[in-house]
């Protein structure tokens, strides 16, 4: 995966929030060792091609309005901000993928057509 892929983009924090998620699951109980390791070669494969959207000051206050007005935490508020300025907020049609409920309810709530 030389070329960035324009189709996934994720916000600069994804690929920590997601190495958060497997090490809990796997301190938890819920993933072997080598289920873990399969989830990180995925995961570093997949994120050396996606796109990521920077910090910036314009993104903090991106996601400050849409914790004013959705019922978010933090990172999902980053997580929908980095689709918005991708998307420069001209979201019909954009695709966003999320399994957490009220991430999805405010994508679509902002516009988005939200999978799966």
């Amino acid at each position: 995966m030389g070329e960035k892929d324009e189709d996934l983009v994720v916000w600069w924090a994804t690929r920590v929030e997601c190495v958060s998620a497997v090490s809990r699951l796997r301190r938890e109980g819920g993933l072997t060792a080598q289920a873990e390791q399969n989830v990180r070669t995925a995961l570093s494969t997949l994120a050396a091609g996606w796109s990521e959207v920077q910090p910036s000051d314009p993104f903090r206050h991106r996601a400050e309005r849409l914790l004013m007005v959705h019922s978010l935490r933090a990172a999902d508020a980053f997580q929908l901000a980095a689709a918005l300025i991708w998307t420069e907020e001209e979201t019909s049609g954009a695709e966003f993928v999320c399994l957490d409920q009220n991430l999805r309810e405010s994508a679509l709530k902002e516009g988005f057509t939200v999978l799966p």
